[in-house]
């Protein structure tokens, strides 16, 4: 799968990403001060999933409208860098079809999917 990672994310989601496979871009490398919009846009255009740590992409999605090809919201708070890329992965390998055209909460112990509309 395609990804942009913002760049809240942390360096290990990354790497995890990448280990297992996925071609990942991340902000903090390429274009690291980008607006928010810049990188949804981006994403979206390159048809990439957009994993983020930032509640404001829900504000993009939900009160602006904005298209995306897929939006990942990490809610990992307290769990080390290290677990936080392990859960993102095993997320990705059971539900990554589903997480297209979809915002997803990902916490500890809970996905959340909510597709877009048609």
């Amino acid at each position: 799968m395609k990804f942009v990672c913002d760049e809240g994310v942390d360096r290990p989601i990354v790497d995890a990403l990448r280990a297992a496979g996925h071609d990942v871009s991340y902000v903090a490398e390429t274009d690291p001060g980008i607006a928010d919009e810049d990188v949804l846009e981006f994403a979206t255009r390159d048809r990439r999933l957009l994993v983020t740590a930032d509640k404001d992409f829900g504000e993009l999605v939900f009160r602006q409208n904005r298209l995306h090809h897929g939006i990942v919201l990490l809610r990992l708070h307290g769990l080390s860098p290290a677990d936080k890329g392990q859960i993102t992965v095993a997320a990705v390998v059971e539900h990554g079809v589903e997480f297209e055209h979809s915002f997803v909460l990902l916490e500890k112990n809970r996905i959340r999917i909510r597709r877009r509309p048609s």
